[in-house]
């Protein structure tokens, strides 16, 4: 199944990065701002992080960059923002199946409720028509679960092309590719060309949305490195703790929970030459 392969994909990428990388040295009991800065950071593995991190750039230069700011410049606005709804309708029945294990009925029965509306009178899922009335989407996905269950982030990871990421978050994306209902279809060349087609849409309808916040801390970041990770961990809290709104001020979607459904500004901002 596409869906079961790319969790396990995820689970060789974590691997790999935590066997290739040594960790970062932890200052002496003599140092007590350092040691608190290497506490605080979480970054154990952080020469590793920042080398997988300068080559996510190369690549995100020269390869998804340019993809994004083509899909901008040649797909109308309102068919970005219809396959952006798609995505999160996608998504509704992983995001429903969080809600349900962290105990939230009412979160739940908004996501049933998007889902239902969406899904018939959105036209599957191309209008979003419970944001319409007042129901607005919201992302959920098992690291966020674990999270609640009391499970602890480990150490921060960076991993090239998806990003900012943990050992717990890393595990959650596994396992929510394996209980997407989408994965349950078997095997086949059109059920791979859906799944590899629904990836592929996830990754440049997300580096679209990022094209301003990726370029802003470009040009005003004297590390981004610690800028995307320090904006990573603060979104991510805000996002267990379903402040949604509050995560969006501090940090860049894109990182988890692609395809959220969250409906597009209606205009974005003029870009800045990083």
């Amino acid at each position: 199944m596409f869906q079961t392969r790319s969790g396990l994909a995820l689970a060789t990428m974590l691997a790999a990065v935590l066997l290739a990388g040594g960790c970062a040295t932890r200052p002496g009991e003599d140092d007590p701002e350092g040691l608190a800065e290497f506490r605080e950071n979480n970054d154990g593995f952080e020469p590793t992080n920042r080398a997988l991190f300068a080559a996510h750039e190369a690549a995100d230069r020269n390869v998804l960059q340019p993809v994004a700011e083509a899909y901008r410049d040649v797909v109308p606005q309102g068919i970005r923002i219809a396959v952006r709804n798609i995505l999160g309708n996608l998504r509704a029945p992983v995001i429903l199946a969080n809600d349900l294990l962290q105990g939230n009925v009412t979160r739940a029965r908004e996501t049933l409720g998007r889902f239902m509306v969406n899904s018939t009178i959105g036209v599957g899922g191309i209008i979003d028509a419970a944001d319409f009335w007042g129901v607005r989407g919201h992302s959920e996905d098992f690291g966020q679960t674990l999270a609640v269950w009391g499970v602890g982030e480990g150490h921060y990871i960076f991993v090239p092309l998806l990003g900012p990421s943990n050992p717990r978050d890393l595990v959650g994306q596994g396992v929510d590719f394996v209980i997407n209902p989408l994965s349950w279809f078997g095997q086949g060349i059109l059920v791979d060309a859906a799944g590899w087609t629904q990836l592929g849409l996830t990754v440049v309808d997300t580096r679209e949305a990022l094209l301003e916040p990726i370029d802003q801390v470009r040009a005003t970041s004297l590390d981004p490195y610690s800028t995307l990770r320090s904006a990573y961990r603060q979104r991510r809290g805000y996002e267990i703790r379903n402040e949604e709104d509050r995560g969006r001020i501090v940090g860049p979607s894109g990182v988890t929970g692609f395809g959220q459904g969250v409906t597009q500004p209606a205009a974005p901002p003029a870009r800045s030459e990083p």
